[in-house]
């Protein structure tokens, strides 16, 4: 949400009522040199996220950078270390891969009877 006016004003319950403004401030981007706007509703946006540090690159040359390492241009979600495990199909026998690590005392299916499976249940 960007601010209409020119400045913002944070407020925040510490000890009683503090009150802080922020304005628009004009930012030299690293990469291309280019002045950008750092705006008083991204600068309430850092202060909330209890950012440190200012913005170093203009948007174009941010996008361009993240572009360039691969990296999505939004927040990644938490990304779990996926596991497969070579086991055997406890009912046909076939060697097969699982995306999780068997419990023991539990039945493991090959995809193909596990979908035979799901299909006899969901009819019965």
């Amino acid at each position: 949400m960007r601010a209409s006016s020119c400045s913002v004003y944070a407020q925040f319950r510490s000890k009683g009522a503090c009150h802080m403004e922020f304005q628009d401030k004009l930012l030299k981007c690293v990469d291309c040199g280019a002045e950008f706007v750092f705006t008083a509703g991204e600068q309430l946006f850092f202060y909330d996220k209890q950012f440190k540090n200012e913005p170093k690159r203009c948007k174009p040359c941010k996008s361009k950078r993240v572009a360039t390492l691969g990296a999505p241009a939004t927040m990644p979600a938490p990304s779990f270390a996926r596991v497969e495990t070579r086991t055997v199909c406890s009912q046909c026998g076939k060697e097969t891969t699982v995306p999780f690590k068997p419990t023991q005392g539990r039945p493991v299916f090959c995809r193909e009877c596990f979908q035979q499976r799901r299909t006899t249940a969901a009819t019965a």
